[in-house]
């Protein structure tokens, strides 16, 4: 069994070393704990409410930079571990970035590119498709936040072979009726059940700048059930097999990816 944990964390704006603290700390006291996939927020070393593009460059890092060194020396055992951060890339473009890494190193890299209003103030958006990146625990894909709106994104990711999509987010709170779900849970459960992968969202916590969040952080199964929401701690658990996600025959004569009739709908314009 795999066990999966998404850690709400506060980042403040303009606080890089105290953001970075939390990181480390987090990635060491949760993979001692025995998280063996632990995921983290959308610009998690940065915060997201920034008042300018000047301020935005002051709290990005490049992709080099030695805090992540330390983020990969903090990680016990085999463990892996998806966190977001501010990017500061060639040319002084900045980036919404994710990093997927273990205690070896760096596994795979990834610009967020679906950019969500703001964003597009101060970031460029990236120019590649999730990585789907094989580990020890299964074959996981990176996406950030609104990424996670584009079914053709989820469904490429499926087919590439993921059997668990990581989604570090920074969900502004949004009204919704009551007893209802936060709407970005429902798409999450809604590409989980129709790919037949998990979807691990992990969202951020606090108020920042007068933007409250949605701490809306959920693990879907790959059935499209809840498996775990964040508890009084600000984590969310749950231990599965990856690999059940495999399986895509949904009845004794469906099969999910090859009842598909792209000859339909395979590239509209």
């Amino acid at each position: 069994m795999t066990r999966i944990v998404c850690e709400q964390l506060a980042p403040q704006v303009g606080r890089l070393a105290e953001n970075h603290r939390q990181i480390v700390r987090t990635i060491s006291e949760t993979t001692t704990a025995g998280a063996d996939i632990l995921v983290l927020p959308e610009l998690a070393t940065s915060g997201y409410v920034f008042e300018s593009p000047a301020e935005a460059r002051e709290c990005a890092i490049p992709p080099d930079d030695p805090m992540i060194d330390e983020w990969t020396a903090a990680v016990d055992g085999d463990s892996v571990v998806v966190c977001g951060y501010a990017e500061r890339g060639p040319d002084d473009v900045l980036y919404n970035s994710a990093v997927l890494f273990d205690a070896t190193g760096v596994l795979a890299r990834y610009r967020k590119t679906h950019l969500w209003d703001r964003e597009k103030l101060f970031f460029a958006p990236g120019s590649q498709p999730p990585p789907v990146t094989p580990t020890p625990f299964g074959r996981i894909a990176v996406m950030i936040c609104y990424d996670l709106e584009f079914p053709e994104y989820t469904r490429r990711a499926a087919l590439e072979g993921a059997d668990l999509i990581a989604v570090p987010t920074n969900w502004p709170e949004v009204p919704r009726p009551a007893g209802e779900r936060p709407p970005e849970v429902l798409i999450a459960q809604a590409a989980a059940r129709v790919n037949r992968v998990a979807v691990a969202c992990c969202d951020r916590s606090g108020t920042e700048r007068g933007q409250r969040w949605t701490e809306g952080t959920a693990i879907v199964s790959h059935d499209g059930w809840i498996a775990a929401v964040a508890e009084a701690d600000g984590r969310a658990r749950w231990d599965t097999d990856l690999a059940a996600a495999r399986d895509k025959n949904i009845s004794t004569r469906n099969h999910l990816f090859g009842d598909r009739r792209t000859d339909l709908y395979g590239s509209p314009r």
